[in-house]
């Protein structure tokens, strides 16, 4: 039975999370996401490197959507050092059209619309809506999460510079 996290979200009001609140030194969880041409994509594809994991409501809001192109900046900055990943429900067509049309070429848009694994894992699922909160993670070349930020606020922004300071230091 997963942990439920009452009011652990502001979406138009406090909404319930599904999964557990995640810390710096816990094992990242092993996920499945949906990836731009409908193929399954684990965490153990992303092995090697470290890995940001940003989680966003919908890469079509404004705040969403700006997380998303600030991330990949830096995933174009950082060449190959890292894996930058972008989690959401949104269909992976959508996620597919957003990306061609903001020149999000250096993240990887991955969906949790299938089973909302991730989201379940990571302690992102927001339970009322069957979307996801915001949060952004780091994990290290041996899946141990460095970073994990849970935004409570929907039109909040993460800590940018936070997560990346992390994720530098681990990418040498």
């Amino acid at each position: 039975m997963s942990v439920e996290r009452a009011a652990a979200f502001d979406f138009l009001g406090p909404k319930t999370l599904i999964g557990p609140e995640l810390k710096p030194g816990d094992a990242a969880p092993d996920f499945t996401l949906v990836g731009g041409k409908g193929a399954l994509v684990s965490k153990s594809a992303f092995t090697g490197k470290p890995m940001l994991i940003s989680v966003v409501p919908s890469l079509d809001t404004g705040v969403c959507s700006k997380q998303t192109v600030r991330f990949n900046e830096s995933a174009r900055d950082m060449g190959d050092k890292a894996h930058f990943l972008t989690v959401s429900a949104d269909l992976p067509f959508a996620q597919s059209r957003w990306c061609g049309a903001n020149g999000a070429d250096n993240v990887q848009a991955l969906s949790d619309h299938r089973d909302m694994n991730f989201g379940n894992a990571y302690g992102t699922h927001i339970k009322d809506l069957r979307i996801e909160s915001r949060a952004v993670f780091v994990v290290d070349a041996q899946g141990v999460i460095r970073y994990a930020e849970y935004v409570p606020v929907a039109g909040e922004e993460p800590n940018y510079d936070a997560a990346l300071v992390v994720l530098r230091e681990l990418a040498g």
